[in-house]
């Protein structure tokens, strides 16, 4: 199932409903900067939204000025939505009037305005692993997450009210109820799976497999990469907070089985960089471009577990446009952001496969596929060596002939690429 940004399929959901690198220094946390309404960003997501949680993280950690407001403001309604033709959140307002929609461009965005304490690090083994981890931890976690919040009851009510104080802030139990069930009720119809008690346990196998990797890694490091926080720690914000950090059997389930990740997520949370728990490591990342066995171990069950619709939809993608042949600057579909192509038969690991390209999570792994084609051989059988994953290889080695990039908002055909 293809999930949306924010508060899944939020349009349909929500119609008619209340009408540089640091190696050597330690860096302490970073300086409150002068907050005015001229250079202040206005950050319009939810606290139920997966995506919103990531791109909270990014702001607080950077120490950025934002504020974040409701997406049943009027001000989202009458110009931030129609300027990015999207209903999706996060948006992103920026002081001088931009919109931006999606949690990565959004990143790149920022980065480029605020590049100190960056989120992408600048050696080779390290930025693919955060890239990675922009599809893994983010896409491909969010049908655990998605799952999880809506298979099990113990979730909805709490839910329900979330959603519901989205559009009234001040409203009644009643009225949170009220607006809460009908955006909950569309969600459960887009094709919610059975649950059973069968199923409820299989999930939580799914989750406590992530968890025990995330708690062995946690006892020693602050973040994924070292001491610095990066893209990877923002990526899985939106899973290990907005959903199963939140919602009650997902919260309830870590506090039990894994600690220090709720520890983890209760840091992501803060602007501190520093942790009390890890205040005498360096804020750096590793040296020597290293990548610490525990956060491998952890992209490697990613790659496992998640990678294939991936690799199948970045396959797709080369056959669909080999087919269509569109020219440069060709909008995928007008009409939606994250749209999926027509199904092109393709094969991996020996077998044909039937699929339509994720056209989003295709442009996602391009930022991995693009910079994994642009190192020199020896450096990227480095990276596979460091990976140790045939699925990342699978995933990595991609042809990237047709790309796919992100203008105003839409996903557009960019200039082809001679390999």
């Amino acid at each position: 199932m293809t999930l949306d940004h924010g508060l899944c399929s939020y349009k349909a959901a929500t119609a008619n409903v209340g009408g540089l690198q640091a190696r050597s220094k330690r860096l302490r946390p970073h300086p409150r900067r002068a907050q005015t309404m001229t250079d202040t960003y206005t950050l319009y997501g939810s606290y139920a939204s997966y995506y919103t949680a990531k791109s909270r993280s990014h702001l607080r950690k950077k120490g950025i000025p934002f504020v974040e407001r409701l997406p049943s403001e009027n001000r989202f309604r009458e110009h931030v939505r129609p300027t990015s033709g999207s209903h999706r959140i996060p948006q992103l307002l920026t002081p001088n009037g931009e919109v931006i929609q999606d949690s990565i461009a959004m990143l790149d965005h920022l980065e480029a305005r605020f590049p100190e304490l960056p989120a992408i690090p600048a050696t080779p083994k390290q930025r693919i692993f955060v890239h990675l981890m922009e599809l893994l931890g983010s896409e491909g976690l969010v049908g655990l997450a998605w799952r999880h919040r809506w298979l099990f009851e113990e979730n909805l009510g709490f839910v329900k009210a979330d959603f519901g104080r989205s559009f009234r802030p001040q409203g009644s139990d009643e009225e949170l109820q009220k607006y809460g069930s009908l955006i909950a009720d569309r969600m459960m119809s887009y094709g919610l799976p059975p649950t059973s008690e069968a199923i409820r346990a299989e999930l939580d196998e799914q989750y406590l497999a992530v968890l025990k990797l995330l708690e062995a890694h946690c006892r020693h490091y602050p973040y994924l990469l070292g001491g610095h926080p990066s893209a990877a720690d923002y990526a899985i914000m939106g899973a290990m907070h907005a959903h199963l950090g939140r919602d009650p059997a997902g919260l309830a389930f870590m506090q039990q089985h894994a600690p220090r990740v709720f520890r983890w997520v209760e840091h992501m949370l803060t602007p501190d960089v520093q942790s009390p728990e890890f205040h005498d490591s360096p804020v750096a990342y590793p040296a020597e471009d290293d990548i610490p066995e525990t956060a491998l171990a952890f992209i490697r069950h990613l790659l496992s577990e998640y990678s294939e619709p991936f690799v199948l939809s970045s396959l797709a993608f080369q056959q669909a446009m080999a087919i269509e042949n569109p020219v440069a600057g060709h909008v995928l579909d007008a009409q939606t952001d994250q749209p999926k192509l027509r199904p092109t038969v393709v094969s991996f690991n020996g077998s044909t496969h039937e699929h339509r390209a994720d056209a989003h999570a295709v442009w996602i792994a391009q930022r991995s596929q693009r910079y994994f084609h642009s190192l020199d051989s020896a450096t990227q059988e480095q990276v596979i060596d460091t990976l140790a994953s045939d699925n990342a290889r699978a995933l990595l080695t991609v042809p990237t002939k047709w790309v796919s990039e992100r203008r105003d908002n839409r996903l557009t055909v960019g200039e082809r690429l001679q390999r």
